[in-house]
């Protein structure tokens, strides 16, 4: 885990978060394998659950996901906070993991996804992608959530020359949906799905 992406956590942590420190709060964190680090750290509070998530089971793995895209193991609307980062340049079909981000956020979730807007190639076991807040912006409104904030953080210096992956960043919220909204959100997430089996 760089230093850049640990800094962009803390932030969101310390600015979204903060006023919530006495709550009881249900947070997931997708792609939390140890690999060289977690953001588990960031979140220790007595009143949260911190449940680290991913594909391959190993240190800081709680859910154990059989399929990127259909997460059949997290209810859907139980979590107040979804976080990610360094992980979504790795996923070959984000816009169906923005949904599932999605549907598993309560109603006013928040999600943290962090990316690099650029860098060296590095798969794990690919590297499809680099995004900018537009982008991120994108993948917030076709999973109707609302951006709270996305920027890219271009002018950061790290001990650890993690400046080079230019992190960006996307903090949305799930809104509270209709009835009709819920039927066409399940209806486009079960039609993403069927595309990739």
């Amino acid at each position: 885990m760089h230093i850049s992406s640990l800094a962009k956590m803390d932030y969101f942590v310390k600015k979204y978060l903060a006023q919530y420190a006495d709550k009881a709060l249900k947070i997931l964190d997708i792609g939390s394998q140890d690999v060289n680090g977690t953001y588990k750290p960031v979140f220790e509070n007595d009143h949260w659950e911190y449940i680290g998530c991913d594909m391959v089971s190993g240190k800081n793995v709680d859910i154990l996901l059989k399929n990127a895209y259909d997460w059949c193991e997290i209810e859907s609307a139980s979590l107040d906070i979804v976080i990610t980062g360094q992980t979504f340049e790795h996923i070959e079909y984000p816009w169906i993991t923005i949904f599932e981000i999605a549907r598993v956020l309560k109603p006013e979730g928040i999600c943290c996804i962090i990316a690099p807007s650029s860098g060296p190639e590095h798969k794990y076991p690919v590297d499809c992608w680099r995004i900018y807040p537009d982008g991120f912006k994108a993948l917030a409104k076709f999973a109707c959530l609302e951006v709270i904030e996305a920027f890219v953080d271009l002018d950061g210096k790290y001990l650890d020359d993690s400046d080079v992956w230019h992190d960006s960043v996307l903090i949305a919220r799930k809104s509270i949906m209709t009835e009709d909204q819920k039927d066409a959100f399940q209806i486009k997430n079960a039609f993403l799905k069927s595309m990739v089996g």
